[in-house]
C-alpha cells in the first residue's frame, strides 16, 4: 500500500513538474487576452520610468522597437547615436553625473558585440548601467534566426549581472533585480536580454509563429499544440497588476569599530594624506558633504579619476604635482576609493614606513598587490565617501598640521611655476601644447565639464587643466578606453545641460566618435572639441622610436578639422 501510495506521488510529482515546466499552470492560472494590443515593450518602459530613467541611448533595431516607442509613450528621452559603443559610453556618463542607472538598448547579435569595450569600461570605472538587449525568440535560439548568437555568453564575465527573458511576466522583476544589483556594492554593468517575441503583441507574436488552427494531420496537430502552449505560456499573467518600485541598492557602510581605530590613527598624524577616487563620487552621500568634511579634516588631498575638480580650482587642501614627495614622507594615507594598480604605482610609492587606511567598496580593490608592495594597517570594505564622513564627525575640533600643507604647498607652487614657463617656450611652426591647455583653463566657466578622449595631449591636460567642480571631468578610468569622447560628451550634456561640455580629443582618438557630430546635431547639443593635431599616435611614437628606431603604424595623415 506505501509502495502504492509513494508511486503515486512520484508520479503525481512529475507530472506538475512537467505542467509547470510547459506553462500549463500558468495557463490555468491566468487568461490570455488574444485581442490586447498591450505588449511586453511597456512593461520594460514602465519599470524604467519607475526608477526615474530620463534617457535610453540606443541605435535602432527591430529587436527592440517596441522599448523604444513605449518609453517615448512614458516620457523618456530616446537618443540615437551612430554607433553602439557610444549607446553605452553615454549611458555611463548618465550614470556618473546624475547618480542614476544610465540606460542602453541595443538591437541583437553585431548590435551588441559593437557595445563590449564600452560595457568593459564601464565595469571596471564601477558604472552603474543597465545594458538592454534585442534577441531571437526564444523558439528559435540555435535555429539559424537572424542575429542569433550566445549573447549570455559574452557578457556573463564583463557585467555583475544578467538574465534573458522567459516570459512576459517576468519583465518588472527581473529589470527591478537587474537595476538593483548594479547599483548595490560596488556598482557595474548589467544585461538584460529580450527576446523578440517577449515584446511584441499577441497577434503579431501568434502571425510570426506560424499557428495553423485547421490543422488536419496528427503531426501538425501536435506541433500546433505545442506552438499554441508556448505562446499563451509566454503571454500568461504578462498584464497582470505589477510592483514597478524600485529596490533600495545595498552600500556597504564602515562600523562604529572601524570608524574609531581610523580616527585614533589620523589624530595622531603628523603628516597625513588623503587619496580620493571615483568611487568616493558615487551616491549616496552628497557631494555637498564629502566636500565639507574634507575641509574640516585639513588634510593634503589627491584627486583622481572622477574626484578631479571636487575641491574647486584652488582649494588650499589639494595638491596636484607632488603626490610621489608626499607619499614618500606622510606617516598616515588615506585611500578612499583609490586603487593600488598601475596608476599608484601597484603600491610601491608607499612608504612602508606609512600607516596605511584602505577605504573600497570592492574586496579585491580593497587590498590590491597587498601581497607584494604593501600592507594596509586598516582595510575597511565600505563606501569611501560615508566612510570620510563618519570619520570627520568622529574627529570634531581635529585639524590637519598647516605646516606640513605648507611645505607640500611650496613644492606644488614650484613645479606650476615651472610649467608654466614651458608653456611660454616659443615653437617652430606649430602651437605650443602647454599654452594651449593653459589657455583654454583660464577661460573655461564655473560649470564647464571636460571629457578627456586621447593619449599624448590628453596626458598633458590631465596634468596642467583645473577642473572647476565636482563632476567636471569625464574619463575612461582604469582600462584606458580610446574613443569615450563623443559618448561622454552626449550624456554629460543631457544631464546637464547648463553646462559649458569640452571634448579634449588626440587626433588619433577623434576618430571612433566623430560621427556623433551628427548625433549632437540632431539633438540639438551644442558640444565643443578642442584637439590635438600632432598627426600621430605620439604617446606610442615616443617610445617605439627609442626603443626600436621606427614610427612604423604611429604616423597619421596631416587633417584640418
Amino acid at each position: 500500500m506505501c509502495l502504492i501510495t509513494a508511486f503515486t506521488l512520484i508520479i503525481l510529482g512529475v507530472l506538475l513538474y512537467t505542467a509547470f515546466k510547459l506553462g500549463i499552470i500558468n495557463r490555468i492560472l491566468y487568461k490570455v487576452d488574444q485581442n490586447t494590443t498591450q505588449h511586453g515593450g511597456e512593461l520594460v518602459a514602465k519599470t524604467l520610468k519607475a526608477h526615474n530613467v530620463d534617457f535610453i541611448f540606443t541605435l535602432s533595431g527591430g529587436h527592440i522597437s517596441p522599448i523604444l516607442c513605449a518609453s517615448e509613450n512614458e516620457g523618456i528621452r530616446i537618443v540615437d547615436v551612430r554607433h553602439e559603443v557610444n549607446a553605452v559610453f553615454a549611458a555611463d556618463a548618465v550614470a556618473r553625473l546624475s547618480g542614476k542607472i544610465g540606460v542602453a538598448a541595443v538591437t541583437a547579435g553585431p548590435g551588441l558585440t559593437n557595445t563590449i569595450t564600452a560595457v568593459k569600461n564601464a565595469q571596471m570605472a564601477e558604472s552603474p548601467i543597465l545594458l538592454i538587449g534585442g534577441a531571437a525568440a526564444n523558439l528559435l535560439k540555435g535555429r539559424g534566426a537572424l542575429q542569433d548568437i550566445d549573447q549570455m555568453s559574452l557578457f556573463k564575465s564583463i557585467c555583475k549581472h544578467t538574465a534573458s527573458i522567459r516570459y512576459i511576466r517576468d519583465i518588472p522583476i527581473t529589470l527591478k533585480k537587474a537595476m538593483h544589483i548594479a547599483q548595490s556594492g560596488t556598482p557595474g554593468p548589467v544585461f538584460v536580454e529580450f527576446p523578440i517575441d517577449s515584446l511584441y503583441p499577441f497577434h503579431l507574436v501568434k502571425r510570426e509563429i506560424g499557428i495553423k488552427d485547421d490543422s488536419k494531420s496528427l503531426v501538425q496537430r501536435l506541433i500546433s499544440l505545442y506552438l499554441n502552449n508556448y505562446l499563451y505560456s509566454l503571454f500568461a499573467g504578462a498584464f497582470v497588476e505589477h510592483d514597478f518600485n524600485p529596490l533600495k541598492p545595498l552600500i556597504p557602510q564602515a562600523n562604529t569599530n572601524e570608524i574609531q581605530k581610523a580616527a585614533e590613527l589620523l589624530s595622531k598624524a603628523k603628516k597625513p594624506v588623503i587619496l580620493i577616487g571615483s568611487q568616493a563620487t558615487l551616491p549616496p552621500t552628497p557631494a555637498g558633504d564629502l566636500i565639507e568634511s574634507l575641509q574640516q579634516l585639513n588634510v593634503p588631498c589627491f584627486l583622481g579619476g572622477m574626484a578631479r575638480g571636487m575641491l574647486g580650482r584652488n582649494s588650499p587642501i589639494q595638491f596636484r604635482h607632488c603626490r610621489k614627495d608626499a607619499l614618500k614622507e606622510a606617516d598616515v594615507v588615506i585611500l578612499a576609493g583609490t586603487v593600488c594598480d598601475f596608476r599608484l604605482g601597484y603600491g610601491k610609492v608607499l612608504s612602508r614606513k606609512s600607516k596605511i587606511i584602505s577605504v573600497n567598496r570592492d574586496k579585491k580593490q580593497l587590498t590590491k598587490n597587498s601581497d607584494i608592495y604593501w600592507k594596509p594597517t586598516l582595510a575597511i570594505q565600505a563606501d569611501p565617501s560615508s566612510f570620510v564622513v563618519e570619520l570627520a564627525k568622529a574627529l570634531k575640533g581635529f585639524s590637519g598640521s598647516q605646516d606640513w600643507i605648507e611645505q607640500l604647498r611650496a613644492k606644488d607652487d614650484a613645479k606650476e611655476d615651472a610649467n608654466r614657463k614651458k608653456a611660454l617656450e616659443s615653437t617652430e611652426i606649430h602651437l605650443n601644447p602647454m599654452k594651449v591647455l593653459q589657455t583654454l583653463d583660464k577661460i573655461l566657466p564655473d560649470n564647464a565639464i571636460l571629457v578627456a578622449d586621447g593619449g599624448d595631449f590628453v596626458a598633458t591636460a590631465a596634468y596642467l587643466m583645473r577642473p572647476p567642480a565636482f563632476g567636471s571631468w569625464l574619463d575612461p578610468g582604469a582600462f584606458g578606453t580610446l574613443g569615450v569622447g563623443g559618448g561622454f560628451a552626449l550624456g554629460a550634456k543631457l544631464v546637464r545641460p547648463e553646462s559649458e561640455v569640452w571634448i579634449i580629443y588626440g587626433d588619433g582618438s577623434c576618430g571612433y566618435s566623430i560621427a556623433e557630430i551628427d548625433t549632437f546635431t540632431r539633438h540639438e547639443l551644442p558640444i565643443l572639441s578642442i584637439v590635438g593635431n600632432d598627426a600621430g599616435w605620439t604617446q606610442i611614437a615616443r617610445d617605439q622610436v627609442v626603443f626600436f628606431g621606427s614610427t612604423v603604424a604611429c604616423e597619421l595623415a596631416v587633417f584640418f578639422f
